[in-house]
């Protein structure tokens, strides 16, 4: 009877690892060099799957499920503050709903993982891990519209394979991560032949970093990005929604500048219902100082559902006619309501947005300048910049040449949590694939420039009430990325994939 204890004891210790490493795999990309330390964790975390002995794919798949949701419950914690605090679900239904995206984004990883059981007899059992876990990673961003949060890729932009980026996308830096972490793995086995692939590829890595796709394009235009730090309560508060639109109305006109902008939803009232004025107040500004102005509010369109509301960014140029573009990826119970839903929301009665959404191919917001060529910029809202393939596509096919990106953001649904700094990983990484600088504009943080490599130039403290002006290059000219998105790299791993099923005959 001990024996049997021992053993129903020692059986649970294992899972009980792999959770616990997924929470420190997801803790470890908000530390300086996450990226770097992500590799060896990753590396702990196969080894603790091969310890298990049963060839039942299932088990395997179990484990994996484990890791994915320790992971995703650390990493995505901070929804519970939007659910609980801001939109005052019940704390027992915030929890249950944060557990069950998190189990959800796990059956991502866990599908990934069976690939150890199936190829173990494999000598690219470490390519073909590495196949499946990209081809599972871009599925994530597509089901159900897709989630792709917290993928491993935008650590990477502190660790060794950012430089690949420009050239095959974020998922490719994926690939490289998991197939050296299983390479890392195996220098228990093969020494030289291990050690010679993680170098060479580190080493290719780096050199990769060298080329450069895009270039300089005009001068420098003048910069204004405002954070005014309004709690996400005070947009319930109608006094407060006043001043709030009174302070960065007042902040606009504080100084002029080619470009101001505003974080998402700034005025968080519906465009038609605005102070009486007020955007013809800003267009006069627009003409009297030649500044752009990008403003966030909610827009009205009509839909075959009647008049919907809309996450907007307005544009006021000089002397030109009005911009609008609308959020084109809603975030799924967030910000509309997947079809089906609507009984779960009217019987827990659950304080949901349900908006419509823009066209995924919408034009650049134009930067007027006297005497100065026209700047371009790729305009995204809030989580949009999580999607990098469909960033890609529209500078692809964008008429004008795009040659600075944009975002606008508020997080303060999402409080004193580490939203904000993956939030800012995204858009490094983003940065990087297309070789454009980007702006930020948030309401709580974090505001900043980025260059195009990806570096923060510059930034504004989180949860201060400030302006961040400065000077900023356009770029001209589009990445291998740009020009080619996510197919190559999902070419190969899914010929790997074919391969190794016919191969070694798992079909």
């Amino acid at each position: 009877m001990l024996n049997q204890q021992i053993s129903k004891g020692s059986s649970v210790i294992p899972p009980l690892i792999l959770f616990i490493l997924g929470g420190i795999l997801a803790a470890a990309a908000e530390i300086p060099y996450g990226g770097w330390i992500q590799i060896p964790l990753l590396a702990l975390v196969w080894w603790q799957l091969e310890l298990n002995h049963s060839k039942k794919i299932s088990s395997n798949f179990g484990s994996g499920l484990l890791f994915g949701v320790g992971y995703f419950v650390v990493g995505l914690w901070w929804l519970y503050i939007s659910l609980h605090d801001v939109g005052g679900m019940h704390p027992l239904l915030s929890c249950a709903a944060v557990f069950l995206l998190s189990a959800y984004m796990a059956l991502y990883f866990s599908i990934a993982s069976i690939a150890i059981p199936l190829f173990q007899r494999s000598k690219l059992s470490g390519l073909l891990l590495a196949a499946s876990w990209v081809v599972t990673e871009f599925l994530r961003g597509y089901i159900f519209t897709g989630f792709p949060w917290m993928g491993l890729a935008e650590s990477q932009v502190n660790g060794p394979f950012a430089p690949i980026a420009p050239i095959f996308g974020g998922l490719a830096c994926t690939f490289l991560a998991i197939w050296i972490s299983w390479e890392l793995l195996q220098l228990r086995k093969r020494v030289t032949f291990s050690a010679s692939i993680i170098l060479i590829a580190i080493g290719l890595a780096q050199i990769a970093g060298l080329a450069n796709f895009t270039k300089p394009f005009g001068e420098p235009i003048s910069v204004r990005l405002i954070q005014g730090n309004f709690e996400q309560t005070l947009k319930f508060n109608p006094q407060a929604i006043g001043q709030q639109i009174d302070f960065y109305a007042s902040e606009i006109k504080k100084e002029s500048a080619d470009l101001i902008i505003i974080p998402e939803t700034a005025f968080p009232w519906p465009q038609n219902n605005l102070p009486s004025g007020l955007l013809n107040y800003l267009q006069d500004f627009s003409n009297v100082s030649s500044s752009n102005i990008l403003l966030g509010l909610i827009g009205e369109t009509s839909t075959d559902r009647g008049m919907q509301y809309t996450n907007r960014a307005t544009g006021l140029s000089p002397n030109a006619p009005t911009y609008q573009y609308d959020k084109a990826h809603l975030v799924p119970f967030g910000e509309f309501i997947p079809p089906g839903f609507y009984w779960f929301i009217k019987a827990f009665n659950v304080p949901l947005s349900d908006f419509a959404k823009g066209n995924l191919e919408q034009a650049p917001f134009n930067i007027l300048r006297k005497n100065q060529e026209t700047i371009h910029a790729a305009i995204t809202i809030c989580y949009e910049d999580v999607f990098g393939g469909e960033l890609a596509s529209r500078i692809h096919n964008s008429k004008e040449p795009v040659n600075v990106l944009i975002n606008m953001t508020n997080l303060a649904w999402f409080g004193q949590s580490q939203a904000p700094t993956q939030q800012l990983r995204l858009s490094q990484l983003r940065s990087l694939e297309t070789g454009l600088p980007a702006l930020r504009a948030t309401n709580t943080g974090i505001t900043s420039v980025l260059g195009p490599n990806g570096k923060v130039l510059q930034s504004l403290p989180e949860f201060t009430q400030a302006s961040l002006s400065t000077q900023v290059q356009a770029y001209d000219g589009k990445t291998p990325f740009v020009t080619w998105g996510n197919f190559p790299i999902l070419s190969i791993s899914c010929l790997l994939l074919i391969w190794g099923l016919i191969r070694h005959r798992r079909f």
